[in-house]
């Protein structure tokens, strides 16, 4: 398997633990803090899947997630509103540093679930155009 078929494997794994911590109807304050770690690794997979993608089909060079996110919006694999989505949730994996203030934390965790969402959508785009060859 190539570079990008293994980062999208890992991408696909990373996605079904995010889900797995999600599926918890009332978290504890430890598990919070679980899925959030979840979001962290599914999201630093899912930009360099993305960073794999475009250098490889799109021969465009991207070094942060933010230049990631806008590379994937210029190829045509996220919206308008996917890339100013994958903005906002870039911001948020930011703050996820400071998790320890409770505030932050629930904020973060609120959006997981519409984050999770995206993450899958560019996996599952990136999936279809390079296994389908689309």
């Amino acid at each position: 398997m190539d570079r990008l078929g293994l980062r999208l494997a890992d991408a696909e794994r990373a996605l079904a633990t995010l889900a797995e911590a999600l599926a918890i109807e009332a978290p504890t304050p430890l598990e919070r803090d679980g899925a959030i770690q979840r979001f962290e690794y599914t999201f630093e997979v899912v930009w360099k899947l993305g960073q794999r993608y475009l250098a490889v089909h799109e021969g465009q060079p991207a070094v942060s997630p933010k230049a990631v996110f806008r590379g994937l919006g210029s190829a045509g694999v996220l919206s308008i509103l996917g890339m100013q989505h994958a903005m906002e949730m870039t911001d948020d994996r930011n703050l996820t540093v400071h998790t320890y203030v409770e505030g932050v934390a629930d904020k973060v965790h609120g959006e997981l679930a519409r984050h999770h969402g995206l993450l899958a959508e560019i996996a599952a785009e990136i999936r279809r155009r390079t296994v389908c060859g689309g």
